[in-house]
């Protein structure tokens, strides 16, 4: 099934919505629900039938029954496969501020293909956070290259990111959470997913006003 899958070509805007749909029937599952139609999953997300019976179609190894849907089970494994929450990829996180405590504490990272081994910081105040283990940032690069990790965690100022990013690309890193506010340059072949906060909590505000 993961060969399968992994040859598949799906669209950036369809990727962004199958976790929303691996939590709505990994919800159901646990309801005891056996089918699921796209018409149903789409009242729930409040979003196009259409358009979640083609995000379906595209990934499931089971196509959907005439008036029954889709079997949740087999859905629910197909999704798990597909966004890699079957395995487990190790990451560092650089930055043990305010929001990489957070980032370090939270347990939930693991259900989605997502273990945090250790966090970087130029003066730790501590040696560990949580159950894991806090490093000088002069650690960083020897660490990657001792162990191989392939994704990096930026959670540091604007004005540090790019030194950063640069040390993570340094010790091998092939992917990159960016959490700092500012773009970051990076070679072509280093995979990047910038998280803007203040951008999101700016669409946020600016949608209240609209609704007020």
């Amino acid at each position: 099934m993961r060969s399968r899958q992994s040859s598949l070509i799906i669209l950036k805007s369809t990727l962004g919505r199958l976790p929303s749909y691996y939590c709505e029937i990994e919800n159901r599952a646990a309801r005891g629900e056996e089918y699921v139609s796209a018409t149903a999953i789409a009242e729930s997300l409040s979003i196009n039938p259409i358009q979640v019976r083609k995000d379906l179609a595209s990934i499931s190894s089971e196509p959907g029954r005439p008036n029954v849907g889709f079997r949740v089970s087999t859905l629910l494994e197909d999704l798990k496969v597909y966004l890699g929450y079957d395995h487990c990829d190790e990451a560092v996180l650089v930055g043990v501020g305010a929001l990489g405590h957070v980032l370090l504490h939270y347990g939930g990272f693991s259900k989605y293909g997502l273990d945090i081994v250790a966090g970087f910081d130029r003066e730790p105040k501590e040696k560990r956070v949580g159950d894991k283990p806090v490093l000088p940032i002069a650690k960083l690069v020897a660490f990657l290259k001792r162990t191989h990790i392939n994704i990096g965690i930026i959670a540091v100022p604007a004005a540090e990111a790019q030194g950063v990013a640069d040390m993570l690309v340094s010790g091998g890193v092939q992917a990159i959470w960016n959490f700092a506010p500012t773009a970051i340059n990076l070679p072509d072949k280093i995979l990047v997913k910038n998280e803007n906060l203040a951008a999101s909590l700016a669409a946020l505000t600016e949608e209240l006003r609209r609704r007020r």
